[in-house]
């Protein structure tokens, strides 16, 4: 069949349906020829036409009658010459940089690489049809009804995220229908949505959904990636969380799955890979930026441009000094948003997104952009501060839109409740907010995403139970991962029937939950760590798409608890604006008279000295959280006033006896939560003059009295799971 190629348009770039066909629209600055290939659903080619015409290096046309659900791909022609960086091969099938959906997966035994042999010796080009071996891109309709939809906005200081991955989510839980578990659709299904309300949590923050690919290596051991971190489509829904098809049906899906969680309040956050893709080095495959313009997308070096540059330990960095590049990834960033209302993003390794030459520079284009765009202005941005270049970790130094993973706050809290020496006066830092990372650059204690634990290392169960990583599963002897755990000093590594080692854990795992949720910032939580999910001891579950990393929704009463305990936290924060101010402490003058907005007390009951701070054996103390000096809270310049809270926190392996400083207003303390207790940790009454805090154990007690205090005593999740 002999198709129609009217001059069409040169943006939007990507395939755009009209009434007359299909717009298409490809950037690449050093080709001579792109053309079109057209293929069925068996995946033979159908046609093939070339797109003439050229406006400012992008190529287009409008390719009449091509509909949506069509499938596609490009081929680009043009120099070969390695040494030079540029590397265009026709026989490679390329799917589009703007794809809006992308069918297929790749088999890595065909020929994929654009040369023979290994490259840095001068591999020949490798001439042979890969298009039975590859995705291709879908042209999509892009209408759809968002009804009433409006994001929930939730403000960052109010917000708790809840990192999960959409397939491990659901794919066992009995609640979900079958044919939707590990999709799109499953995460949205009122099972899922109920139990993430009755947790608490204000928005997800979904592992990478942009469109990835299975490592070679990974398919030679019979695994394949499950975290999602090797990018083939940055404007694509992955098609694996899809049960309603891939050809497009994933876009709708993923569009009915935000319009679900934001009826019931809930906010979508994306992890976007924008640093590095899944082509890998000069020896990986040729999927797409690579065969449409090297020299554009990629970083290579300055004296060998044959050779990439690796600031992600992927093979490849994304040119963001590139304007073009810089457009790809603004507009992908746009599209989400607009086109599929998710409400913010947290940036994969965005340090390198920083680095304009060499250095990572704060003030670079990406960020001048960003903060000049008048829609990614306003959405959440989280970064991961750091890469593996020199220079690379860089928390406490993004600019003033963005919130960062508080590396620092997991590092610090772990040590203080491990038990190591030292850590009193970063501990105190990390509890109220990172002021010294924060406070002086404009930003506000949301600017710190809390974490002690992420999709990156050990689950919470395991931080506590395992001394060492586990990732013989792997297939890399063990060598991958961190090992940054040293020693909890449990006893007995992993699964144990002792009944006082399993005591500890749990104890040790409420300690650091409540911190987490009693800190001022942002807490965000691992999900499963609410109920103790463990990987057996991997700390880098990347390629084990199974039932290591899978939920497992069988309750027991130990899970139970724990479940119960996390949700009863979220509650007791999300209750309190004493527990999640907008700014940092600082004392006030109320009728005349300094109040002190905070006070650290020592066991004596007195504010601990200078010297107190940094004897290296304390590993107690006491947080005064003066909820009189609230300030101005909400949007119409009320003064909010809340309880006053004492946090007590003992680190230490021995007890000790504290002697509790008097309430700000003289309303005697009643305690609110106890750490030691199994039972009833949020058991309330009123508080001795002198308690006993525990070894390794927090308490917290409240001015509240007995009328007015709002403990969340009672509140016990509906066993729907």
């Amino acid at each position: 069949m002999s198709l129609t190629v009217l001059p069409g348009k040169p943006y939007p770039l990507g395939a755009t349906p009209t009434a007359l066909g299909t717009n298409f629209a490809l950037f690449s600055e050093h080709a001579t020829a792109v053309f079109v290939c057209l293929f069925d659903d068996a995946g033979k080619q159908t046609d093939c036409v070339q797109l003439k015409e050229q406006t400012t290096f992008v190529w287009h046309g409008l390719v009449r009658g091509v509909q949506p659900g069509q499938r596609y791909g490009y081929r680009v022609d043009g120099p070969w010459d390695p040494d030079k960086g540029l590397c265009f091969n026709s026989s490679k099938l390329l799917v589009d940089p703007y794809a809006r959906a992308i069918s297929g997966e790749v088999n890595h035994s065909g020929p994929i690489r654009a040369c023979v042999g290994r490259s840095e010796e001068g591999g020949a080009r490798c001439d042979a049809d890969d298009a039975a071996y590859v995705p291709k891109s879908v042209v999509v309709d892009w209408h759809f009804d968002w009804e009433e939809d409006h994001p929930p906005e939730t403000p960052m200081s109010d917000t708790v995220i809840y990192e999960v991955h959409v397939r491990g989510f659901s794919l066992k839980n009995p609640k979900v229908p079958e044919k939707l578990r590990g999709t799109f659709a499953g995460l949205a299904h009122q099972a899922s949505i109920s139990y993430l309300k009755q947790l608490g949590v204000t928005a997800v923050e979904l592992m990478p959904v942009h469109h990835f690919i299975d490592e070679a290596r990974l398919v030679k051991l019979g695994l394949r990636d499950y975290w999602g971190y090797n990018t083939l489509g940055f404007f694509a829904p992955m098609a694996r969380y899809s049960s309603s098809g891939d050809t497009g049906q994933q876009v709708n899906e993923f569009k009915e799955m935000v319009k679900r969680l934001h009826e019931e309040g809930l906010e979508v956050i994306l992890d976007v890979v924008y640093n590095h893709t899944c082509e890998g080095d000069e020896q990986g495959p040729m999927l797409f930026l690579k065969g449409v313009d090297n020299l554009t997308y990629y970083r290579t070096e300055i004296d060998n441009p044959r050779h990439y540059v690796d600031y992600t330990g992927t093979g490849n960095s994304l040119n963001v000094y590139n304007p073009q590049t810089l457009k790809l990834i603004m507009d992908s960033l746009r599209y989400w948003v607009t086109g599929m209302h998710v409400d913010g993003f947290r940036f994969d390794l965005a340090s390198t997104l920083a680095r304009e030459l060499h250095d990572v520079n704060k003030l670079g284009a990406f960020f001048d952009t960003i903060h000049q765009d008048p829609i990614l202005a306003h959405v959440k941005l989280i970064a991961e501060p750091w890469d593996i270049g020199q220079g690379g970790y860089q928390v406490g130094r993004f600019p003033v839109l963005w919130a960062e993973w508080n590396g620092k706050y997991r590092d610090t809290v772990r040590k203080f409740w491990k038990g190591d020496s030292g850590q009193l006066s970063d501990f105190a830092y990390r509890l109220t907010g990172s002021s010294d990372l924060y406070q002086n650059d404009g930003r506000k204690p949301s600017a710190s995403i809390n974490f002690i634990t992420a999709h990156d290392g050990f689950t919470l169960c395991d931080l506590v139970s395992y001394n060492q990583k586990h990732n013989e599963a792997n297939g890399d002897q063990n060598r991958d991962g961190s090992d940054y755990n040293d020693s909890w000093n449990m006893g007995v590594e992993g699964p144990t029937d002792n009944p006082e080692i399993l005591q500890l854990r749990q104890r040790q795992m409420r300690n650091l939950l409540a911190t987490l949720m009693l800190s001022q910032g942002v807490p965000m939580l691992l999900g499963g760590d609410e109920f103790g999910r463990s990987q057996r001891g991997n700390n880098n579950a990347y390629c084990q798409d199974n039932e290591l990393s899978w939920f497992d929704w069988e309750m027991d009463e130990q899970r139970t608890r724990l479940l119960e305990f996390t949700a009863n936290l979220i509650k007791l924060r999300r209750d309190h604006p004493n527990l999640h101010r907008r700014r940092f402490f600082q004392d006030r003058v109320i009728r005349g008279s300094v109040a002190l907005d905070i006070a650290w007390y020592g066991a004596d009951g007195l504010q601990i000295p200078e010297r107190g701070w940094n004897e290296p054996w304390n590993k107690s103390i006491g947080l005064l959280l003066n909820g009189r000096t609230l300030q101005v809270m909400d949007d119409e310049a009320k003064p909010v006033i809340d309880d006053s809270f004492l946090i007590l926190v003992n680190a230490a392996v021995e007890n000790v006896e504290y002697t509790l400083p008097p309430p700000p207003d003289g309303t005697p303390w009643r305690q609110v939560l106890d750490t030691e207790k199994l039972e009833c940790p949020f058991c309330t009454g009123e508080a001795e003059k002198k308690v006993v805090l525990v070894g390794r154990s927090m308490r917290v007690y409240s001015d509240a009295t007995e009328e007015g205090a709002r403990s969340p005593l009672g509140h016990r999740l509906t066993r729907t799971l």
